[in-house]
């Protein structure tokens, strides 16, 4: 898999709004040389070892070429926080849920509109159907799991 460069991403742009890079709170947002630094929705706060969801300002537009997949912002992993979450599949589309969790040594305080985590876009090999699962279109706050019904026969 490629990793898609700025110019790339600005060529795709799978990111509403879709912004050049730029400082918020001490730290960058929007395209960066390899990549887009997304942004917090919510304010929340994390206790030592607490963990939350949180949505994106953000709502992506996946091209059926297209997968993002989110990585932590150095700056707050340095704090201790980890930013989970499973590929962006091709074809997504809706606001990202993020699996926010505080590893650091006392509280985070995370404000709305801060720089959250980072997106690295890549090229699959093939153009795919795209997703249609369950977090297809997925609104602008944060999602829970959902489960669903087994469909596998005895």
């Amino acid at each position: 898999m490629t990793i898609l460069s700025a110019q790339s991403i600005r060529d795709v742009r799978p990111i509403e709004p879709f912004l050049e890079s730029f400082k918020v709170a001490g730290m960058t947002a929007g395209l960066s040389v390899a990549g887009y630094d997304i942004r917090i929705r919510e304010t929340i706060t994390l206790e030592r070892g607490g963990f939350a969801l949180a949505s994106t300002i953000e709502r992506f537009v996946m091209p059926l070429d297209v997968i993002g997949i989110v990585h932590d912002k150095s700056t707050w992993a340095r704090r201790g926080l980890a930013c989970q979450n499973t590929v962006i599949e091709c074809g997504w589309q809706g606001f990202l849920t993020l699996e926010l969790t505080n590893h650091g040594d006392g509280p985070l305080q995370i404000e709305a509109g801060m720089p959250i985590a980072q997106i690295l876009f890549h090229w699959v090999d093939r153009v795919t159907e795209g997703y249609d699962g369950k977090y297809q279109n997925q609104a602008d706050r944060p999602v829970p799991a959902i489960l669903e019904t087994d469909e596998v026969s005895a």
